[in-house]
């Protein structure tokens, strides 16, 4: 049995109540034994039987679940730093995309790395993450679009997934564009992602879940309804790219197929927000995007009024969210998105482990679930999030055991 004492506050952020409930508990501590949260609670009130475990302190600071990143594209070829330059001349994606860059540049690069090149690569930037006290991954594929370069983004999340501790949940992204190849036969290519790919990933294990991105570049809402129902059947949780550059019945889709979360969504429609509060569909808010695409973000204060709960990701990827730091994104939602601290970080909590599915095993501090916790050297969550600085993070630990520490 272990116990951390002396937290100032800790954030439980438990499923109940409203998007802005984090259950704070003040002088506070937590128990844990075989990798699992026995008690939490006031300090005070520590159960006589936890009282002999090995004792760890927070020093009055904070403490948080484990973050969950559940929108990353972690695996991929190249940067596209050339594009930041186009955008800042006045370039948008989509006439990025249709010069060749975009997508398709980092297709080029990924098909060129082999998978141990992608590995050293992701488990870098995998381990900067968890120094910033995210212990649960959702990583795309997506940068392949080809049968093997897929499978061999999602070999790579696999491994990635043995050598370190964090939690990774892989979805597969082959419907992500259509590869140049395809150009002239998108008919073709929605063939192979359906009867080739999507059987191959489900045969050997090697996703969660299927994701498709609706998009005016990408696919339309009745590609992306075949793409997820060939998904579901072959034991895939669906998930979208929706709404990000236009209104393409991106949301409506989530709703229809019973998705777990609906992603982007900028431009999300009434009827969207509608359809998703009604389905229960999390909406999975990405503002780094956002911003490097100087594009008016998710309206989550709409989304959250309308009853639809809002995760917060980063979306990391080399083109339009060159950033892995999720507690930036948090910040972010804050000042671009009008979500209060809490509501952030219950969106990067409980929220984004239910939009990945995983709700029932983490996302939120209580007996059963995994200790999977961040101390964090602030006296508060507002604190937290208002003054951002690089050095706040001080542990995290992941299955109750310490993944990195300051």
């Amino acid at each position: 049995m272990k116990v951390l004492g002396g937290i100032g506050m800790l954030a439980t952020c438990r499923a109940e109540g409203g998007q802005g409930e984090i259950h704070a508990i003040a002088d506070a501590a937590i128990a844990w034994d075989g990798g699992r949260i026995a008690w939490t609670g006031p300090e005070a009130q520590l159960p006589p039987e936890y009282r002999s475990g090995e004792r760890q302190e927070a020093g009055g600071r904070l403490v948080v679940p484990g973050l969950a990143d559940c929108h990353t594209h972690l695996a991929f070829g190249g940067w596209r730093a050339t594009e930041f330059e186009q955008r800042s001349r006045g370039a948008t994606y989509l006439e990025i995309a249709r010069a060749g860059g975009g997508i398709a540049s980092t297709m080029r690069a990924t098909r060129e790395a082999s998978e141990e090149s992608l590995l050293a690569r992701a488990s870098g930037f995998l381990k900067e993450m968890i120094r910033l006290g995210v212990t649960t991954v959702e990583c795309k594929s997506g940068y392949g679009l080809s049968t093997d370069a897929e499978l061999k983004l999602l070999r790579v999340y696999r491994r990635l997934a043995a050598a370190l501790p964090a939690r990774i949940i892989p979805t597969f992204l082959g419907a992500h564009t259509i590869p140049p190849e395809f150009r002239d036969d998108r008919a073709g290519y929605l063939r192979l992602v359906i009867e080739e790919m999507i059987p191959a990933v489900a045969g050997e294990r090697l996703a969660r879940c299927c994701d498709v991105f609706v998009e005016e570049t990408a696919f339309s809402a009745e590609e992306g309804r075949e793409v997820l129902l060939a998904g579901r059947a072959a034991g895939l949780a669906p998930k979208l790219h929706a709404d990000q550059l236009t209104s393409s019945g991106g949301a409506e889709l989530a709703a229809e197929v019973g998705a777990l979360s609906a992603d982007h969504l900028e431009c999300v429609s009434e009827a969207g927000v509608e359809a998703m509060a009604e389905a229960g569909v999390v909406a999975v808010s990405l503002p780094i995007a956002s911003l490097y695409l100087r594009q008016s973000p998710m309206p989550a204060r709409r989304l959250i009024e309308a009853g639809v709960p809002v995760a917060v990701a980063t979306d990391f990827n080399p083109g339009s969210a060159p950033s892995y730091h999720l507690p930036l994104a948090l910040t972010l939602a804050c000042t671009l998105q009008r979500m209060t601290p809490a509501e952030a970080l219950k969106g990067a909590t409980i929220i984004a482990a239910r939009a990945l599915g995983v709700q029932d095993a983490c996302g939120s501090l209580e007996p059963g679930k995994a200790a999977d916790f961040s101390v964090i050297d602030a006296p508060d969550v507002n604190t937290w999030l208002y003054h951002f600085r690089p050095s706040t993070y001080m542990q995290t630990v992941i299955g109750g055991a310490s993944a990195w520490k300051a």
